[in-house]
């Protein structure tokens, strides 16, 4: 018998935990839901947007943090892509540019997904998808 799995929850080393609260909250629209202290300042963080969970961890303690982020830690972020379904990627590309996100609009690709694709402020990859012929049609195409 397989193993009985309900869901995942992917775990992001983050450079600059409040940054990446406000653009995981504020532009992408996740809620909060559990973090390792109170008050603003944490170093873990349990995400959530609908039936999708993500956590965030500082990867580094507030002791050790250096000034800035460490540019060869930060490009291997780039072998990292988060893909989430999204029904509607026309809608979610309006959003994200309401949002002030520099996006390129959505792409089909040769396998039949409509994706959308956009890095996080660590450099991780964020890709929004669905199968192109069963776009839902947001009310601006």
């Amino acid at each position: 018998m397989a193993m009985d799995v309900r869901g995942m929850a992917p775990l992001l080393q983050v450079f600059d935990m409040p940054a990446s609260i406000a653009f995981y909250r504020d532009v992408l629209g996740f809620e909060v839901v559990s973090t390792s202290g109170p008050g603003p300042r944490f170093g873990w963080a349990l995400l959530k947007l609908q039936d999708v969970e993500l956590m965030l961890n500082t990867a580094y303690e507030d002791e050790a943090r250096p000034p800035a982020p460490d540019s060869a830690r930060v490009a291997c972020h780039a072998d990292t892509c988060i893909y989430f379904g999204c029904p509607d990627v026309e809608a979610a590309y309006s959003h994200l540019r309401a949002q002030g996100i520099d996006v390129k609009k959505p792409v089909v690709q040769p396998y039949g997904m409509k994706q959308l694709y956009l890095t996080d402020p660590d450099g991780y990859g964020l890709c929004f998808q669905w199968p192109a012929t069963e776009q839902v049609l947001s009310p601006a195409t």
